[in-house]
């Protein structure tokens, strides 16, 4: 996905209740239950034949490649616990919000050169419910990464920057160069 897609399916993660089945076997089992029993597509979603699916299934095959691993692990942690996940997103869409930590290159609406250059900053910061809710239901809604960066970057600007709107009202702030997006649910 992106920077901050994947810091929200992070931050969705952590708040889990069980830990993900650890064995490929159970991991295979739980993709199969997943999809209603259709090992041909979980096959498809993995890249691997629907024999090698029955097998780690029926644990004829116990240790994957670790390409497969990863993808197995990231497939199975996509579809855990998805109330849990829904439960922590509505509470920071419609009560909590979120918090955002980053290390990024915020840019100004300024002359290059002057002080209001762009640089980089590490900021640590509190988006309100109504930020978090939009960023979330862009990410359901599929939006790209750059429309999940700008609506990060609005909540950023408007809270950080302009204090609640309280102050610089002309000024505008751009993500270039992200290192890093940290989310808290």
């Amino acid at each position: 996905m992106g920077i901050v897609g994947d810091s929200l399916d992070r931050a969705a993660q952590a708040g889990f209740t069980r830990p993900i089945p650890r064995s490929a076997g159970a991991q295979m089992r739980y993709l199969v239950k997943q999809h209603k029993g259709a090992t041909k597509q979980v096959a498809a979603l993995l890249g691997i034949s629907q024999r090698t699916v029955e097998r780690y299934v029926k644990d004829q095959i116990k240790r994957p490649k670790p390409d497969l691993a990863a993808r197995m692990e990231t497939e199975v942690r996509r579809r855990w616990q998805p109330l849990v996940r829904k439960r922590a997103r509505e509470k920071a869409a419609k009560q909590t919000g979120l918090v955002i930590e980053t290390r990024a290159r915020f840019g100004f609406t300024a002359a290059p050169g002057t002080t209001d250059d762009g640089r980089m900053r590490r900021i640590t910061q509190h988006l309100p419910p109504e930020y978090a809710g939009r960023l979330l239901a862009a990410q359901d809604a599929g939006a790209s990464e750059a429309d999940l960066q700008r609506i990060a970057a609005e909540g950023l600007q408007d809270v950080y920057f302009r204090d609640g709107g309280g102050r610089a009202q002309g000024l505008l702030v751009e993500f270039t160069d992200i290192d890093y997006i940290e989310v808290d649910l």
